[in-house]
This record gives structure tokens, C-alpha cells and sequence, in this order.
């Protein structure tokens, strides 16, 4: 499909930026930035990536939980709109586009609109606790972990966050920070108070650093050192070996007691 205003095809690709830090974007992601005409970036993107497409329209499209944002119902039609005016529009997505980043739900929207779409995927947050040595199976420890939300679509605590209390080895919660209190409190019902905990606040960049604890003792740590979001929640054997000599981090601190 074309535009009346452009004469080139519209097309869609999304694209994962990683976890904050701009140098773990994939060589891909950036050979393909540099093809855009207009790139729809999110608020968690690190504003270097944007060198990459330098002769294309920025268009921010930031959500971040807490604070004024975009809807999606409007970044879906922007999309469309902008792939239809300037032809190939890419949509910079923090971590990976898959990954409680709502990138299915905007291929989908394009192509219901008879936008070409295709995606290059990116290193998700996922992998964030290996970053700082954090291993989320090992052997001998665990051999399994799940990965969950901590928020439901209706803003509420996830079912999933009582299932990985009972049964999960190791859980890494996305969006649990303002809920860490409910969460710890699932745990304790469980009977898992000396489970290690670790929590990673602004991924890949340089910050807050590293919280390390327990069950019963994560929420006053978290008091006292206030980390900001977005934040990822390890609760499981490996959080105890947090050490930032892992990843380049060492001006951050790993944050004990």
C-alpha cells in the first residue's frame, strides 16, 4: 500500500533497543535504523540509538508506568499513519518488541492496515541478571525459572506471582516494583523468607545498582535505598551471587544491607 503523499511502500519494522545500555542493540537493529524514514521510539530507548537513523523523523512515543503517556490505541494509529506518509516507519522498542513490550498487538494493528511488517528482535531485560552474575538456572542450584509481570492488564497483582511463589525455582517479575510489598507478602505465605533476592533498577545503565536480600528482609532494603523504575525482581537461588565485576558496571554498587 502507498501513500498518496509518498511514492514509497509503506512498511513496518520493529526493533529492540536492549536493556537500556545503547551499545547492546543488535548490529541488525542498527543496519536497519539507518533504512528508516521515521522511527517512533519509547521513552526507555537511550537517545544515542537516534544517530543511527539520522536522516529520519524522530517521532517519541514514551510510556513509562506512573507518568503521562502516549496510549496505545494512539501509537498504533501513528504508526500506520506514519508508515503511509513517509514509507518505512520503525518502531524502537526498549528490551525485545515480544517481551510485555505490546509489539504483537502493533503488527497485527499494521498489517489490518496492509502494512508490510517485520521485526528484529533484541536482548530483553531477561538477560539482565546475568549481566551482574546472576545465574538464573545453574547447575546443582535450579534448573528451570519463570518469567511473569507482576502486573495484570487490569492494573491489579498477576495470578501468575502466586503460581511462582509456590512452584517456581527461580521467578524474574517485570513491572513489580510498586507492588514488591505484595509480592514478598506471597512469598512469605509460602514459607520461602530465606529465598534470595535481588533487585535491578535501570537495566543496563549506570544508576542505582544492585539490591540484594531475602524475602524477609527485601522490603526494608528497598525502603531505604528507594530504587527507581524500571526495575526487575530476581527471586530465586542465584540472586545471592550478584557481583558487578560481571558485566563492566563497577561504578555502580551491589547493595547488601
Amino acid at each position: 500500500m502507498q501513500s498518496r503523499r509518498s511514492m514509497k511502500t509503506a512498511k513496518l519494522t520493529l526493533i529492540g533497543a536492549g536493556p537500556g545500555d545503547p551499545d547492546l542493540i543488535t548490529v541488525k537493529g542498527v543496519k536497519v535504523l539507518a533504512t528508516a524514514d521515521v522511527v517512533l521510539y519509547d521513552a526507555l530507548v537511550h537517545p544515542d540509538l537516534l544517530q543511527y537513523a539520522a536522516n529520519a523523523e524522530h517521532v517519541p512515543v514514551g510510556k513509562r508506568a506512573g507518568k503521562a503517556s502516549i496510549s496505545q490505541e494512539t501509537i498504533n494509529r501513528l504508526i500506520v499513519e506514519k508508515a503511509l506518509e513517509k514509507g518505512h516507519a520503525v518502531r524502537l522498542k526498549g528490551g525485545d518488541p515480544f517481551v510485555f513490550a505490546r509489539g504483537f498487538e502493533e503488527v497485527q494493528y499494521a498489517d489490518a492496515h496492509g502494512i508490510a511488517t517485520d521485526v528484529v528482535i533484541g536482548i530483553s531485560s531477561i538477560n539482565l541478571p546475568g549481566y551482574y552474575g546472576i545465574p538464573l538456572t545453574c547447575r546443582g542450584v535450579n534448573q528451570s525459572f519463570s518469567v511473569l509481570t507482576a502486573t495484570a492488564a487490569d492494573g491489579k497483582i498477576s495470578e501468575e506471582v502466586f503460581i511462582a511463589a509456590k512452584y517456581a525455582p527461580t521467578a524474574v517479575i517485570f513491572m513489580g516494583l510498586r507492588k514488591l510489598e505484595q509480592i514478598v507478602e506471597i512469598y512469605q505465605i509460602e514459607e520461602r523468607h530465606e529465598l534470595p533476592v535481588a533487585i535491578i533498577s535501570n537495566g543496563s545503565l549506570k544508576g542505582d545498582g544492585i539490591i540484594k536480600g531475602t524475602v524477609a528482609d527485601i522490603t526494608q532494603k528497598a525502603d531505604f535505598k528507594n530504587p527507581s523504575s524500571p526495575a526487575l525482581l530476581i527471586f530465586g537461588e542465584g540472586a545471592r551471587y550478584a557481583d558487578l565485576n560481571f558485566g563492566g558496571n563497577r561504578d555502580q554498587k551491589v547493595y547488601a544491607a
